[in-house]
Parts: structure tokens; sequence; C-alpha cells
């Protein structure tokens, strides 16, 4: 007899982006594939950080452990890095450091929640999320929100089973930015009934704007009601590095770090330094990149506009964009596969993003030029000839 697995883990889906690229036929395409399935920018780190990187591996030290919640000169350029980004007022000791922002989110929900209780997700949501809560046995409960979340609609999924209110601005999948007084309104909902509202900002330095994405760390209490989750991956190109960031409640932190000491101890020495030199020394860098993702979102935009075209482009931002395709009679998944085996298109079908969606793909730039924009509508085109 074979010992059995944790069927709370089996019962969860297969990784969805890995699947996807199952999907793609290898060496029958007479084309480049035009692979935009993840949300993974498509140029390198900045050369500086390469040569931070080179000359730290030969630092004494730097192969051992850090403190748990991470090194203390990132803790402390986090949270100054917020204060300034959000006009607020964020210390330190309310920062702890993550191997990623997948672990950002894991390490928050399990120190809020336990199997049986539930919190409030919109769909469509980031996948990762809901596999997290499916293995730790929490119900997400749904709402609508391909636009933004209704305060309304939030407040009456409410129990006394809720710990949390999950969001993900700019979103993923739609791309979606959600504004500051929707935030602001569930922000007010949570503390009022006693649970947290935690937001996924992995994307927000690509949101429009240089103005404050919420005002939540300039509110008086925020402590009591609010849990930010960052991501240094995406717009450092560090996604291999693994470094992200919870910011929470210090009474917060120190179950966060109970959990932390058992996954990982703590985010790679090396990683926590290549963050602190990416976030105090390549702020021109930073701008520079997003500044050619605000030209490829123009461009997607313009793209779209094409006569003739069935998709339609119901949200983008950031690095994605959610698409309506115009076949009633086929599921999303099928329309995904068919793009990428006859027409070298690779995006996710909608339905990998929660219930409802079969009419929906997402279709991330982040690797995509300016001029891939139209190749990508000469492709749906073509999928809608060639039906």
């Amino acid at each position: 007899m074979t010992y059995a697995v944790n069927p709370a883990i089996a019962r969860i889906e297969a990784p969805p982006i890995a699947e996807a690229q199952g999907w793609v036929r290898p060496g029958l395409r007479n084309r480049k594939l035009l692979n935009l399935c993840q949300a993974a920018p498509g140029w390198t780190c900045a050369e500086e950080l390469d040569a931070e990187v080179a000359r730290l591996a030969h630092e004494p030290g730097i192969g051992l452990y850090t403190d748990i919640l991470g090194i203390p000169e990132l803790r402390g350029a986090i949270a100054a890095h917020f204060s300034d980004d959000y006009k607020g007022k964020v210390a330190a000791e309310n920062v702890c450091v993550t191997a990623g922002c997948n672990q950002a989110f894991a390490a928050a929900v399990m120190a809020i929640a336990r199997a049986g209780d539930n919190v409030i997700l919109p769909v469509p949501y980031f996948f990762n999320h809901t596999m997290w809560l499916g293995m730790l046995g929490v119900e997400a409960r749904h709402v609508s929100g391909i636009g933004e979340p209704d305060p309304g609609e939030v407040a009456r999924h409410i129990d006394a089973r809720t710990r949390a209110i999950v969001l993900c601005s700019p979103n993923n999948p739609t791309g979606a930015i959600y504004s500051p007084e929707t935030i602001k309104a569930l922000f007010d909902l949570a503390r009022s009934r006693g649970i947290a509202l935690v937001i996924d900002e992995t994307y927000k330095d690509f949101r429009d704007g240089d103005g404050p994405a919420h005002p939540l760390f300039a509110t008086d209490g925020w402590e009591e009601a609010f849990i930010h989750l960052y991501s240094f991956s995406k717009a450092y190109a560090m996604t291999g590095y693994r470094v992200g960031a919870i910011t929470a409640p210090a009474r917060v932190l120190a179950e966060i770090e109970k959990i932390m000491d058992c996954l990982a101890i703590c985010a790679t020495h090396i990683s926590q330094r290549a963050a602190l030199f990416a976030l105090t020394r390549l702020e021109s860098w930073k701008r520079a990149k997003i500044a050619v993702m605000h030209e490829r979102l123009s461009a997607l935009r313009q793209a779209f506009t094409r006569e003739g075209l069935g998709y339609q482009l119901v949200s983008s931002g950031a690095l994605f964009s959610y698409v309506r395709h115009p076949f009633a009679g086929e599921t999303a998944k099928q329309v995904a596969m068919r793009l990428a085996g006859g027409h070298d298109l690779l995006c996710l079908p909608g339905s990998m993003f929660g219930p409802g969606q079969e009419r929906h793909l997402r279709i991330s730039f982040a690797n995509a030029g300016t001029g891939d924009m139209e190749t990508l509508v000469d492709r749906l085109m073509e999928s809608q000839d060639k039906r």
C-alpha cells in the first residue's frame, strides 16, 4: 500500500502558467511565438545591480542567515519608500522582508485565518491567492470585480468567520487600478467589522501618475485594519531574486515571524542586499522602464481599435489586459489552446482566474515590444478568420 498525499493539496489545480506553456506545439512554428502568458519584464536587471551582486558575492557573511524579518537597512529603506510614496507614516518595525510576494501573501493569510474561516475575494482573482487559500482550508467568498469591487456587495458577504478582504491593485489579471476612494471605503469597512484589508500591490509602480495609490498609510490607525504586500520582482526585473515585503502592525509581524522561521527562515541575504541597492540607487532606471511599459500599454490600446476585431479590450493597465473573446460556443481554455497551437499566441484563459470568466483571456504584455501589439491583433484577427 502506498502512502497518501494531503487531499487539501491534491484538490488544487496544477500551476496554471506551467500548464499553458504545454499548449505550445514545439517545432511546428515558422514564426516567432508571441508569449504573453506571464508578467515578467522583457529586460534584465540593471547593469549596476549585476555589478553590485557580483561584488556582494565575495563579501564576508553574505552566505549567512539574516534576521528573520529581514536586514534592518532594507526594512528601514522600504518603510521610508512607502512613507514617501503614500505620503504616510510607516516605520521599519512594521516591515517584514519575504521571499517574494507569494510568500508575503501566504504568511500574512496564515497569520490571520485558519481552516473554516473565509476571506472576501473579488473575481477575477490572482490564481496563486486562491490556491493558497484552498490549501489552508480558508473559503474564498467571491464578489464581482472586473472594474472595481463594490463596498456594498463586499459588506453583504462578511460574516462572523470572515477574516479579511483581499485586493490586488493594479489588478492581476485585469490591469484595473482601484481608485483611492474605493480602497479607503473598503478599509473603513474592514476596520468597522474588525477584519483586515489585505492589498497586494506588486504592480503599484506601474500605475498612472505619481500621486499616492491610496490614503491608507496616511490614515491614523492604519495598523488596525491594513496589511500591505509588495514585490521587487517586476519594477526592478528581479523575479528570480525572490524579494517581497509585508507591511503590517508589529503585533501581526510577531506571528508572521514564527511562520517565516518555518517557511524559509529569511529571504536570501544576497537578494535582500540587491533589493536594498535597487531601492536606494535605481530610481531613475526604474522610472525609465516604467515609461517604456506605459508606451506599450498605449500601443496595445491603440492596436485594439482596429476595425473588424471581434476581441474586446475590457480592461488594461500596469502589465495586463483583460480581453473578451468573440466565440460564444467555446470555453476560454479552448480559445487559449487554439491561439497557442494554431496562431502562435500564448495567453491565459479567464477561467484560470475564477468562475464566470469563460468569455475572457488575460494577455500580459510585459515582455512584448510596442511593435508586437499590432502582431498580437494580427493573430487575434487570424483566429477569427480561420475558425
